[in-house]
């Protein structure tokens, strides 16, 4: 259902060489990862309370959980299904720090969400 789809779809034509506008920053909740799609990849979208906003990969490294139905705890978003912690700064595991999930670059312009992918 298009409707209960939190992000724009499709994703906008690009801002930049490789940057998508993603959401409007309104619609994310605080402290609350949300799951959209952009340009063919799941990505896992948290707005902090400054609204700074980190967007990872959506899928756990560990065993596939979607982080983006997770929750945020401090500075770590939490894996919904083996409680895997991922630094929100750097994407890397807490638990096992040689393993990480891809953190993409992203900006909040006019109150527009913009992921470089």
């Amino acid at each position: 259902m298009e409707d209960d789809f939190i992000g724009l779809t499709p994703p906008k034509p690009p801002a930049g060489p490789s940057e998508y506008r993603l959401i409007e920053l309104d619609r994310l909740p605080v402290d609350k990862p949300v799951f959209l799609e952009c340009a063919g990849r799941e990505l896992a979208v948290v707005r902090r309370a400054d609204d700074a906003v980190t967007v990872l990969d959506n899928t756990c490294p560990h065993a596939g959980g979607n982080l983006g139905g997770g929750a945020v705890e401090g500075d770590t978003i939490v894996c919904p299904w083996h409680h895997y912690r991922f630094d929100l700064a750097t994407g890397r595991c807490v638990h096992a720090p040689t393993v990480s999930v891809r953190r993409y670059p992203a900006a909040v312009r006019h109150g527009i969400v913009l992921v470089a992918l």
